[in-house]
């Protein structure tokens, strides 16, 4: 009877009955926020990049499988999310409104940390974001940054709104702005993808950290403590054994491959 009760008791446990409801996740993300998700331009129902990477890494240790789909748009991407239709969002900032649709796993997945992004020989002057009042500047239109952070811009910096970063730091290197706001892994692979890494650097402390977060939709079949408190814990020990730092490199010099056989590709 006891032997009965132990295995009971085994088959009942947290990671059994977790195994037992969810043995994989589908997730997405952005389709266009390189080194961090990107669409696979080999299997574009897919996703890559280092937030990709890294939930690869986790949820393998947690014994569960991972695919990760192209939802196509950000917003389209949380829809798909909310709805239930998929599990997890790999890349979102934390947004009150929707917490009554997502979980949140703490710690951020990344840091997103944005830069202010000069030529090499810029006479700006900075020391703190309110330095750049008089000056002219560039923001990536999919830039995501703090609530707190975008107020202040829309308060108190001149920014030209750019389609994508190629193109702010294409105003940037022709002098018709005088910084950007970039993220630094994203900054750093465009610079080196674009052949401007000896025109442009990035200066200072970060002016803002935006957490890019795993999120876990309401409506998900495996949405439950044990997968969260797992996750969270997974989270906590990635900073600790230095395998973002690593994987976001491998990912800006992946990315950057990618651009260069862009360009280099005939035009048809």
């Amino acid at each position: 009877m006891v032997k009965v009760l132990a295995c009971m008791a085994a088959l009942l446990s947290p990671l059994a009955v977790a195994a037992g409801k969810c043995e994989r996740l589908v997730a997405t993300g952005s389709p266009d926020a390189p080194p961090y998700s990107w669409q696979d331009p080999q299997d574009p129902a897919h996703l890559i990049g280092a937030n990709v990477d890294l939930l690869r890494q986790v949820a393998g240790e947690l014994g569960l499988k991972v695919e990760v789909l192209n939802a196509g748009r950000r917003d389209q991407a949380l829809e798909e999310v909310r709805s239930g239709r998929m599990d997890v969002l790999l890349d979102t900032p934390l947004l009150v409104e929707q917490l009554t649709a997502l979980d949140y796993i703490h710690p951020a997945l990344q840091l997103n940390e944005y830069l202010v992004w000069t030529r090499h020989d810029a006479t700006l002057a900075f020391e703190g974001p309110a330095d750049l009042a008089k000056y002219q500047g560039s923001l990536s239109e999919k830039a995501r940054l703090t609530p707190a952070f975008s107020a202040f811009t829309k308060a108190q910096l001149k920014l030209v709104p750019a389609q994508n970063l190629t193109q702010a730091f294409q105003k940037l290197v022709l002098g018709q702005v005088d910084y950007v706001l970039a993220g630094r892994y994203s900054g750093m692979a465009m610079a080196q993808s674009l052949g401007m890494s000896n025109h442009l650097i990035a200066r200072g402390l970060p002016v803002d950290r935006p957490g890019l977060y795993l999120a876990v939709s309401h409506n998900s079949a495996c949405n439950d403590a044990w997968l969260r408190g797992q996750l969270a814990k997974k989270l906590t020990e990635l900073p600790i054994s230095g395998a973002s730092e690593a994987v976001l490199q491998r990912n800006v010099e992946r990315w950057k491959a990618q651009m260069q056989v862009q360009a280099g590709a005939p035009k048809q």
